[in-house]
């Protein structure tokens, strides 16, 4: 059974994703977690808290989902894990579509919360460094300033079509296309 704090999280994740980071209420958030405002409180101490725990919560289910492998499975070559870790992210389940919709809303948050840009900021990084290092594995001769850019366009072009995606301007098969080109491109180029 999860513990108080992470049903919070994922409550919160699923209120962001359905109404927004303006129309998360902590009386709702207490609502959806089955718990008292209190004990809202008492875990995340104010709105900006819960938004933050939020964004690492989610940051760390997504880190889950596009790893997460079957003990028995094959190992994966260096591209199959990129690929995976980054088309994982397109796929048409609650939970991703969950988080996909809470880290743009809470992206886009960030805009006018300074709090919230910074660590949205450190998420971020840590994020690229990640498809810069699978980069690096797949292409090991790179320059890491090369590395660094193809994987800063990599995870902006995910972010772009995973909104574009969830609010139904693009399908989803379309939109993997998409990724699996640019990854295609990114990793041709770093061979040159």
């Amino acid at each position: 059974m999860a513990s108080r704090s992470t049903q919070i999280l994922q409550a919160a994740a699923r209120v962001i994703a359905r109404r927004g980071v303006r129309g998360l209420r902590v009386e709702e958030l207490a609502a959806e977690a089955g718990v008292s405002t209190a004990l809202i409180y008492y875990h995340f101490k104010d709105r900006t808290g819960i938004l933050l725990k939020t964004l690492e919560f989610i940051s760390d289910r997504a880190a889950h989902y596009t790893t997460c492998r079957e003990p028995d499975a094959a190992p994966l070559s260096p591209r199959e894990e990129l690929d995976q870790t980054l088309l994982l992210e397109l796929q048409d389940t609650t939970e991703v579509r969950e988080n996909s919709s809470a880290w743009g809303e809470l992206r886009a948050s960030a805009v006018f919360d300074e709090v919230l840009r910074e660590d949205l900021t450190r998420s971020t990084a840590v994020w690229v460094q990640e498809v810069a290092e699978l980069l690096g594995e797949v292409r090991p001769m790179a320059p890491a300033a090369a590395l660094s850019a193809a994987a800063e366009r990599l995870t902006a072009l995910l972010e772009g079509l995973s909104m574009r995606w969830l609010s139904g301007t693009l399908q989803i098969s379309h939109a993997r296309t998409l990724m699996s080109e640019a990854i295609d491109a990114e990793v041709e180029g770093l061979g040159r």
